[in-house]
């Protein structure tokens, strides 16, 4: 069955090797890049799950670009296919912001964006997001984000689903937001923004089978079959250790369906 991740990176060295990913490095064993990783490790690790399409995503923060948008670009030139582009913005330069954003939906082909509130220390209700967010909706791409407690060490606060998803999908009925690492310890709180919102969705990025909260489990086989979208946050995680064990999830043939990539599909316009 093919698969769209949702959430995952091709990284630079100066990604990967940061210092605040310390923390993931001792968790996940995970080396520094000594020299770029070629795109082809990244397509064989997603050819290896029967990953159809990764959104590879730009990371932009306060101290500068770390995977910029142009870079992503040339990932997705040479995967064959296999890449698409979310773009990255600079909070601090809004109107230059929603420029990139219109070039790399226009003329670099991408399909949504993406902003990791815990990197500038800014929660998605403060106003430097909301030019961005006008944007989205009038280039009709998604908005994707970071739910949940900071895997990095960096704080957690800008991670909560309410009051803050909550309050941007008030402001931005038409925006569709995508809300990445299933939003645990509060995971409860996203199913609930999920519930109230016609266009709020959650995936699962950073998190391998066995460890999906069993809220989200009892979502994803009921009423939250359309709203769940598989990520893995890919290089962190492969999607193959990500989806290790999706069998024991229970789910039938139509909710794996969706959730592998039919709910990605129609979220992201692929």
């Amino acid at each position: 069955m093919p698969v769209i991740d949702a959430w995952m990176q091709h990284p630079t060295p100066r990604h990967a090797n940061h210092e605040m990913f310390e923390s993931l490095r001792r968790w996940t064993g995970m080396e520094r890049l000594e020299k770029p990783l070629p795109v082809e490790v990244t397509v064989a690790a997603l050819e290896a799950a029967d990953v159809e399409v990764g959104l590879a995503s730009a990371w932009y923060g306060p101290q500068g670009t770390l995977v910029d948008n142009d870079e992503v670009a040339g990932f997705v030139e040479q995967a064959g296919g296999r890449l698409r582009g979310v773009a990255g913005a600079d909070l601090a330069r809004p109107m230059a912001a929603v420029r990139e954003l219109r070039r790399a939906v226009e003329e670099l082909g991408f399909v949504a964006l993406r902003v990791v509130p815990w990197l500038w220390g800014l929660v998605p209700t403060d106003r430097l997001y909301y030019p961005l967010y006008a944007a989205c909706v009038d280039l009709g791409v998604p908005f994707c984000t970071q739910v949940g407690h900071t895997g990095p060490l960096r704080p957690s606060e800008t991670g909560r689903p309410i009051p803050y998803i909550d309050q941007v999908a008030l402001d931005f009925p038409e925006l569709t937001i995508v809300c990445g690492h299933i939003g645990y310890p509060w995971t409860t709180e996203m199913i609930a923004v999920a519930d109230k919102h016609e266009n709020v969705f959650i995936d699962t990025s950073a998190y391998t089978v066995r460890r999906y909260p069993p809220e989200l489990v009892e979502y994803l086989r009921g009423r939250g079959r359309r709203k769940v979208l598989f990520g893995s946050n890919y290089p962190m995680i492969t999607p193959s250790r990500a989806l290790e064990h999706l069998d024991t999830l229970g789910l039938d043939e139509e909710t794996r369906e969706l959730f592998l990539h039919g709910n990605a599909r129609r979220v992201f316009a692929l």
